[in-house]
């Protein structure tokens, strides 16, 4: 049963990077505790899974168009450690997170937020990508950076 395991892992892992709480829950079903537990080890060992890397290529491919609070939290529910979350979010060379938040709101509007419910459906954009408040507010008094300190 633990080579099946083992397939089934390297068949989750070839899709894309999981964490080992992802892969523990993704296997659940198909074999006892132990069992899951030896695949993981094995797994880790032959560093075909990696939390940390799993961590960082999210961190890659998500940074530029994600806030820093939705990515802290997707990687949390993923199963991250949170120091391992801060350590990643540290080494990554992110722009400001007031740069990535106007380069989200160009992609999506062509024109500064006109009234009050235009604004607020802008903020809301934003704040679904994870920009903090503070952040949102600065952006949509003055989308082109024209005012920045």
């Amino acid at each position: 049963m633990s080579n099946e395991l083992r397939q089934q892992a390297i068949r989750l892992l070839a899709r894309r990077e999981h964490t080992r709480a992802e892969l523990a829950r993704k296997l659940a079903g198909l074999g006892t505790q132990e069992e899951i537990d030896a695949v993981l080890a094995d797994m880790a060992a032959s560093q075909l899974q990696s939390d940390n890397r799993t961590a960082e290529n999210y961190l890659r491919s998500n940074a530029s168009r994600l806030g820093t609070s939705r990515l802290r939290h997707t990687l949390k529910t993923r199963g991250v450690a949170p120091e391992m979350i801060d350590e990643q979010l540290a080494q990554a060379d992110l722009p400001d997170e007031i740069e990535r938040a106007r380069a989200a709101w160009s992609r999506k509007f062509s024109a500064t937020p006109s009234g009050a419910k235009e604004w607020a459906r802008q903020a809301r954009f934003l704040q679904s990508r994870g920009f903090a408040s503070d952040v949102i507010r600065r952006l949509l008094k003055e989308p082109t950076g024209a005012a920045e300190e």
